[in-house]
């Protein structure tokens, strides 16, 4: 029974940081799209709150329901769908930890700008642009951990 446990936690928090990934990428691009600093202002905090809310407290429970699975399922951690599930989630979270640095740094430079009443300065589309370009690989190596996981193909 601790299995299916672990499994639906596992499911559900994977969906989680699926989603809000997805769903916050989605918001500020979006939302940079519109030009008003405002708007972007407001925003960036409430991406970055979800990120830490969601996306980091889903990660954390990815990593533990993930490895007590393999343990629990008998499964060895060098088959191709484990081990490749892992580096792939290394992959994400490498590209995350910065994201998160990125976003941080967008949401300040997006609220200074707000309360002087100025445009978004250049360094925040520099670290906008570079929170996009680490996203790419973070989404994808999710996609391909997704596949991995569902499919566990045995190459």
């Amino acid at each position: 029974m601790v299995y299916e446990w672990l499994k639906i936690i596992h499911v559900l928090s994977a969906s989680v940081l699926f989603g809000t990934g997805l769903g916050t990428a989605f918001y500020m691009f979006y939302v940079n799209l519109q030009k008003d600093v405002a708007l972007i202002a407001r925003a960036t905090q409430q991406v970055v709150l979800a990120d830490w809310l969601f996306t980091g407290t889903s990660g954390v429970v990815q990593a533990l329901t993930g490895f007590s699975l393999v343990g629990r399922g008998g499964y060895s951690f060098t088959d191709f769908w484990v081990w490749g599930s892992v580096v792939g989630y290394l992959i994400a979270g490498a590209c995350w930890l910065p994201v998160v640095y990125l976003q941080i740094r967008c949401r300040d430079l997006a609220l200074q700008a707000m309360r002087d009443q100025t445009p978004l300065p250049i360094i925040y589309y520099r670290c906008y642009k570079l929170w996009l370009m680490l996203g790419v690989p973070a989404f994808l190596s999710l996609v391909v951990v997704f596949f991995l996981m569902t499919n566990r193909p045995v190459w």
